[in-house]
């Protein structure tokens, strides 16, 4: 996860050197921060999911079968793999 937050940074610095010298560069570049922050912010959620199974696991409300179940969905939603 931190490669990929590196990753954006870094292309968010890039395209926003470029992007300021035009108004559709800008718009751009506006475009590009709006998706990660829509992205950052699904993860986070699928972070705080994961932590409920968990959770829920630890407490006995859920056996192992349900807590596998769960973890691999999370994972196959997950952006970053």
């Amino acid at each position: 996860m931190k490669r990929l937050m590196v990753l954006i940074a870094a292309l968010f610095v890039i395209v926003s050197l470029y992007a300021c010298s035009s108004r559709a560069g800008s718009a751009g570049l506006g475009a590009i921060g709006g998706a990660a922050a829509g992205a950052g912010g699904y993860e986070y959620h699928l972070n705080n999911q994961m932590n409920k199974v968990e959770e829920d696991y630890r407490a006995g409300r859920i056996d192992q079968r349900e807590y596998e179940i769960r973890k691999d969905q999370i994972r196959r939603d997950s952006l970053i793999k």
